[in-house]
């Protein structure tokens, strides 16, 4: 049907999920689009409640943006808002009801409500600001609920993150036959779109999915189905469906055929680049490593050839093995992957402990070890992936910048010099909102370092500890006095290789 006929299923009130990526990554586009058009057309569907557990939009107009309207939407639960500036502002404005979930809890919860169970049972998030005993996952005034709840088993604590009914989902693939069969055989990645359909089909509720072509029976090979025909209620094909907002269709993304590699492009010598190279030295070989948004972005340029060669083996949420790590707006994307399974199994492995090493970005970080990668400059932006995999990885490598706005920095010839510092600290007495907790971390014995480009410092039971600084730096002068508290000094305190600034 079309996507005006298919979009009349939502009713006033409903809970609708859906499912994408920045970038335009499995975004139902035409169907986001349509719902939207009909509200501004008719008023209906009002009071919605929606799901995602990822970023999805261009930060304009297109992903959740389109649900960005007062009336349109009653209550957000997303793992990530920054890519629709306008629900935020819905949010900071008390106009909707605000909350955020990780976005692998997101992902695997719908699997709990597929199979009628209670909610999802996880560690993650404990001591962070989804923890009902801290913000509760509320983003602001108007939320006055949590998505979870406390529990002990066994002596240990729990999250319980609560199942919920979903009436509409709202899910994209490539091919669909006639007898209604899903596949996502030329799409980038598969990220939560089979757990979406089952928590829509098995709460009563409807399954639309926008595909690029329809096919005859028969034609789709049986393993290549990821969404059953009896799962789904409706069918809407959008022959103008691209792959990305930019790429139409790009078969090394998808993992269909291997291509030529993106030749690899100099960097400039700056504080991002002394970052990634301080870090690259946490890498141990034969380690399974996951690259966050950001600086960890050089981290991942910088050893590329590595992990072609097999010395790493490079992890993306979405669900991605290996590869080319793509950057920017297309952040999650990856060219000539090795293999791509299904998201929530991918957070699975992390919350398992597959995980051997994460590098991260940050906003802020405090005494205590915590830090802030979800609220900047007072606005919510949520941690997408960032919860799940910050809290399980055996060794977190937090990169970023010391400090911020109009600082003034020379590097080269070995050395670092500060000729102005910057405005903003993001070493701070108490963090803004604790997105990973130092508490945590020490009870669970995982490794934690923080690298910036003046200063390097790791986690221990009495906080955290200054193990090395950059040459050329005043101890006191760029660094001790530039920060919001007084780390422990290690007795042994070195200084960050030459190479780093050379």
């Amino acid at each position: 049907m079309s996507a005006d006929e298919a979009i009349g299923f939502i009713r006033d009130g409903d809970t609708v999920a859906i499912v994408g990526g920045g970038g335009g990554l499995m975004e139902a586009a035409c169907l986001l689009a349509a719902v939207e058009r009909r509200f501004l057309a008719t008023g209906t569907p009002r009071n919605l409640a929606l799901h995602h557990s990822l970023g999805v939009g261009d930060r304009k107009t297109r992903g959740v943006n389109h649900f960005a309207h007062e009336g349109l939407v009653r209550k957000v639960t997303g793992g990530h808002w920054v890519w629709s500036p306008r629900m935020q502002e819905l949010a900071r404005t008390n106009k909707i009801e605000a909350y955020v979930v990780p976005g692998g809890v997101a992902m695997q919860l719908y699997r709990e409500i597929g199979a009628k169970r209670p909610g999802l049972f996880s560690k993650v998030g404990l001591g962070t600001f989804v923890d009902p005993r801290l913000d509760g996952g509320r983003m602001n005034e108007a939320a006055k609920g949590s998505p979870a709840e406390v529990m002990e088993i066994g002596g240990e604590e729990f999250l319980l993150y609560k199942s919920f009914p979903v009436h509409v989902a709202l899910l994209r693939g490539t091919f669909a036959d006639e007898g209604g069969n899903i596949s996502m055989a030329e799409e980038a990645a598969n990220l939560d779109i089979q757990a979406a359909a089952l928590a829509a089909r098995n709460s009563g509720g409807k399954v639309i999915v926008q595909v690029r072509e329809k096919v005859r029976d028969g034609t789709l090979p049986a393993h290549s189905i990821l969404i059953p025909g009896a799962w789904v209620d409706a069918i809407v094909v959008d022959p103008d469906q691209m792959m990305t907002y930019d790429v139409a269709l790009d078969p090394a993304m998808a993992g269909m055929e291997r291509r030529p590699p993106h030749p690899l492009v100099s960097q400039p010598l700056d504080e991002r680049q002394v970052v990634a190279r301080r870090a690259r030295q946490e890498l141990a070989d034969g380690q399974v490593v996951n690259f966050g948004f950001g600086i960890p972005d050089a981290v991942a340029a910088l050893v590329a050839d590595d992990v072609r060669a097999g010395r790493y083996t490079q992890t993306i949420e979405h669900g991605i093995y290996g590869g080319e790590l793509l950057t920017g707006h297309v952040f999650g994307f990856s060219r000539n992957a090795s293999a791509m399974i299904d998201a929530p199994t991918q957070f699975d492995f992390y919350s398992g402990g597959g995980l051997d090493i994460a590098f991260l970005g940050f906003g802020q970080i405090d005494a205590a070890g915590n830090v802030n990668a979800s609220k900047l400059g007072g606005m919510a932006v949520g941690p997408g992936g960032f919860i799940d995999i910050a809290q399980n990885a055996r060794k977190v490598v937090f990169c970023g910048t010391f400090d911020a706005k109009g600082t003034e920095i020379v590097v080269g010839g070995g050395r670092l010099t500060v000729t102005k510092p910057g405005a903003i600290r993001k070493l701070v007495p108490t963090v803004d909102q604790i997105t990973f907790s130092g508490a945590q971390a020490l009870k669970q014995g995982q490794e934690v370092v923080y690298v910036t480009e003046r200063a390097v410092f790791r986690l221990t039971a009495a906080g955290v500890e200054l193990i090395e600084i950059a040459p050329g730096v005043d101890l006191e002068r760029d660094v001790l006095a530039c920060m919001g508290f007084k780390p422990k000094i290690s007795a042994n305190l070195n200084r960050m290789l030459a190479a780093c600034f050379s």
